[in-house]
């Protein structure tokens, strides 16, 4: 069976994460240099096999000061560990949801997770260009990935959760 390459579309794509801070307030950040490819053998998508990576670098939440602590050692240390990369496992589908499972590489630690993908469909752009859209979410535990700094507080809990949720909104324009 023929494959089909699909390329992500980087201006139409976004990868965020998002973390409770105080153990009150949730954070949003993003990856702002992110590359994906998709390869598939059907229009939806049943069995594909996706992989992407992203610069530990290019992590943005709006504040200077976080995104220096968060790409030193006590996170990404992003000069050692430039980039985070996931490779797929699995692509299910059941119904109009599909399962993604992979295997996740943070600071050289590689963990296997789970990601629930919705397929927001095909559509042709006015250049003519084939795209197909998705959004996803999961969570980790970050401290599965090495990523353990943290500070208790005097009232009690943390200064920073350990489930990161995980969101993407993914764009991919199929080549030619």
């Amino acid at each position: 069976m023929a494959t089909t390459q699909w390329a992500l579309d980087p201006t139409h794509s976004e990868l965020q994460f998002k973390v409770k801070h105080l153990m009150i307030t949730t954070v949003t950040g993003s990856l702002k240099t992110l590359n994906a490819s998709l390869t598939s053998e059907a229009d939806d998508f049943h069995n594909a096999q996706v992989s992407f990576d992203a610069a530990t670098d290019s992590i943005d939440t709006g504040n200077k000061d976080r995104d220096n602590h968060l790409k030193s050692g006590d996170f990404f240390d992003a000069e050692k560990f430039p980039k985070i990369t996931f490779d797929s496992t699995s692509l299910s589908k059941d119904g109009d949801d599909y399962t993604l499972h992979g295997n996740l590489n943070v600071k050289g630690t590689s963990k296997p997770v789970k990601l629930n993908v919705e397929f927001g469909g095909i559509a042709t752009d006015p250049w003519g260009n084939t795209k197909a859209g998705f959004t996803l979410n999961g969570k980790i535990n970050r401290t599965d990935f090495g990523l353990t700094w943290n500070a208790a507080l005097e009232t009690g809990g943390v200064m920073v959760s350990e489930e990161v949720k995980i969101l993407g909104e993914l764009q991919f324009v199929k080549q030619a």
